[in-house]
């Protein structure tokens, strides 16, 4: 776990849309003559995870290690990634919300581990490569879409396999607590293949059982499969196969049943998404030099950008 500082300086200007209303709502108007409130006094209204951060002055991120572009580790081992700026920018919407500045504690967490830590208050929101669906929003709340995928499959060039159905036998790593395990668990059962699935912790150890021939593939989100070759420079020795065997909408995870955190969260999207800052940080980290020196280089898609404008178009409302 790592602990950094962070300034509501990026985003003050969410303060007259949003998060002047919440402490109006949270506490009596004040007299020219009488002393305002500072960031010491609690606006009295707040309550569930803004009421927690106010009251401790710290937030508590849940971040991916391997999640390359979304989260994963910088060579000087911090948070970096598409979600992991996202969620700062969120973070900045909370302060004004609640009109004191948080120090932001990093918390590492698995694709296994995350929902529980959400849930359980272990972390505050999961800054990750995480799937909404029915299933998950039983437990957590997800914010506005920030990216989609689709589960594919990862081999090494020359490998016979050309489709899920020449797995037949063979063995293919997924990670565990993945919308891509039941993906392949389903798709197994459905046309009866024999596959033999090779579970691991995380993304990079998936992806190490494909580069010593311990699996025949890998099977996760295309975008994580692309940001790992990029990552360790190897886009001449894998190559990722065309069939897509779901679909994957991103978001950031915060626990359910907490109307004002999900307020701020949806209108901050909305200002994010409304004044390009989403565009923005896509094109640092899908289009330009990851740290490594590589690119991902993958265009934002059409889908994406109709899910980026829906967004913005709320705010204008």
């Amino acid at each position: 776990m790592t602990v950094s500082a962070h300034s509501s300086g990026s985003r003050r200007a969410l303060v007259a849309l949003f998060g002047c209303a919440l402490l109006a709502a949270a506490q009596p108007a004040f007299s020219q003559d009488a002393t305002p409130p500072t960031v010491t006094e609690a606006p009295a209204a707040l309550s569930g995870t803004l009421g927690k951060v106010r009251a401790s002055g710290s937030i508590a991120l849940g971040y991916r290690q391997s999640s390359v572009p979304f989260a994963f580790l910088s060579p000087r081992q911090e948070p970096i990634g598409y979600s992991v700026e996202l969620c700062k920018a969120l973070v900045s919407s909370i302060e004004d919300a609640i009109n004191r500045s948080l120090a932001i504690r990093w918390v590492p967490v698995t694709a296994a581990s995350r929902i529980d830590a959400v849930e359980r208050g272990q972390v505050d929101l999961e800054c990750g490569s995480t799937t909404n669906n029915l299933e998950r929003q039983k437990r957590v709340a997800f914010s506005p879409t920030i990216f989609v995928s689709g589960t594919r499959l990862m081999v090494k060039k020359g490998s016979p396999v050309r489709s899920f159905r020449d797995l037949a036998g063979k063995k293919v790593a997924v990670t565990a607590g993945t919308t891509n395990e039941k993906a392949l668990r389903d798709l197994d059962a459905r046309f009866k293949l024999g596959m033999q699935i090779v579970v691991s912790q995380e993304h990079s150890q998936s992806f190490d059982l494909v580069a010593t021939g311990q699996a025949e593939a890998f099977a996760t989100d295309d975008v994580l499969l692309y940001g790992l070759i990029a990552q360790r420079g190897v886009k001449a020795d894998y190559t990722v196969l065309g069939d897509e065997l779901s679909y994957d909408p991103y978001g950031i995870v915060f626990r359910k049943n907490d109307p004002q955190l999900a307020k701020v969260v949806q209108e901050a999207f909305q200002i994010l998404a409304e004044d390009g800052e989403m565009e923005r940080q896509y094109k640092r980290w899908f289009l330009r030099k990851l740290p490594t020196g590589e690119s991902i280089d993958l265009p934002m898609s059409a889908q994406l950008a109709s899910i980026i404008e829906a967004t913005a178009a709320k705010a204008e409302k």
